[in-house]
């Protein structure tokens, strides 16, 4: 059932013109220059200290690295992340 869904689901965002990242639970991730970033659809916080933020998503782990890093915002699917940012990467499972 699993796989006959994940086959559905891009067909779904071609042809219904849906959000790709809500139907495929994709991360969606926006950054405004090197000081802050937003991540909404993440699967919880695996690793923060002042100079990496680690979170899981469906794919894999979104890193974030850099420094001076504060949490401004925390909810179940959603980040607020504060600093100086030099590296966002995408680590697959």
């Amino acid at each position: 059932m699993k796989k006959f869904q994940q086959r559905l689901r891009p067909l779904f965002v071609k042809y219904f013109a849906l959000p790709s990242d809500a139907i495929l639970e994709l991360p969606r991730i926006t950054a405004i220059g090197q000081i802050h970033v937003y991540i909404e659809n993440h699967k919880g916080l695996i690793t923060f200290t002042d100079t990496e933020l680690r979170l899981k998503s469906t794919k894999g782990y979104i890193q974030i690295k850099g420094k001076g890093f504060v949490l401004k915002m925390m909810l179940p699917e959603e980040i607020l992340l504060e600093g100086t940012v030099s590296e966002i990467k995408f680590i697959p499972e």
